[in-house]
């Protein structure tokens, strides 16, 4: 794993929680904020975007990710996810098939809860071990 300095992840957590603070959850109330390292040091913010409909609903990882692709970014080095909840919001399945497309199996994953009194540090191989990607399809 490539490690993330306390720092890192302390940094990463306060840029994650400013993102929550810009979500639009009307419905669930339950507010995410991301914030993605770029590999060369960049950190990109997301937040999760609800819509009555609930299918064109984003969440704040993929608001994260698609900041970054737009603005050239293809490699990155970790994530950080934290939501209103009493427990951790770990990434969804959508949000990890994007992370499958952009992101090797070393990538950090942080999650925490509202206050940060419980958090995790995990791989994007620990959280989806057997994942379908560009190498699947000989890309």
């Amino acid at each position: 794993m490539k490690k993330l300095t306390k720092a890192e992840i302390d940094l990463l957590l306060d840029k994650a929680q400013e993102a929550r603070d810009h979500s639009y959850a009307p419905y669930s109330r339950y507010n995410v904020g991301a914030a993605l390292l770029t590999a060369d040091g960049q950190i990109y913010q997301g937040c999760n975007i609800e819509n009555a409909g609930f299918t064109p609903t984003v969440c704040a990882e993929r608001t994260a990710f698609f900041k970054a692709v737009y603005d050239g970014h293809r490699a990155f080095r970790a994530i950080a996810v934290i939501a209103t909840g009493e427990e951790q919001g770990f990434p969804c399945g959508v949000c990890r098939q994007v992370m499958a497309e952009f992101c090797d199996k070393d990538f950090i994953i942080v999650t925490a809860n509202r206050d940060r009194s419980k958090v995790d540090v995990s791989t994007f191989e620990q959280l989806l071990p057997h994942s379908f990607g560009p190498k699947d399809l000989g890309v």
